[in-house]
């Protein structure tokens, strides 16, 4: 039986499940922001998908502050559509809110491109519009707000 076979044999796709679900309160963002950096290991981008609203840049700014960067330093992206923040290790920390791009020409111009080859950490919002130059390995984090002030963390 080749791989194929094998597959089709399968009632769930093993390649798309989830690495870790977790619901969560946004007093505890710290603890999910320590969880997720663990699950990153060697991978340098995460790609937030959640709707308006569901805690994307509250998580990114979470994980920011582990990682060492000012608290005063982390704002929505919104307009400047990157940020860069610097590390306690001196490394830079981009974060890229791409909610106002609307062609991948528009997102290369900014230098979205540049940011995912650093080698540095990438904590992007509403990715969708750069899908096709997004590495293979990246991370992929799914918000959904559950009841006013819990959310279920999705990683993958």
């Amino acid at each position: 039986m080749n791989g194929k076979d094998l597959k089709a044999l399968l009632p769930i796709d093993f390649l798309n499940l989830w690495l870790m679900q977790k619901t969560f309160s946004l007093a505890q963002i710290d603890e999910v922001a320590v969880e997720i950096l663990k699950q990153l290991a060697d991978r340098k981008i995460i790609i937030f998908n959640a709707d308006m609203g569901a805690g994307k840049t509250t998580t990114i700014s979470a994980i920011c502050k582990q990682l060492g960067v000012s608290p005063t330093a982390v704002s929505s992206p919104t307009f400047s559509i990157i940020n860069e923040y610097e590390a306690a290790d001196g490394k830079s920390v981009y974060h890229l809110d791409l909610y106002r791009i609307k062609k991948l020409d528009e997102a290369i111009a900014a230098g979205v491109e540049d940011v995912l080859q650093s080698g540095d950490i990438c904590l992007i919002e509403w990715p969708s519009i750069i899908s096709q130059i997004i590495p293979s390995d990246t991370m992929q984090v799914s918000l959904t707000v559950v009841k006013n002030a819990e959310r279920l963390l999705e990683i993958k």
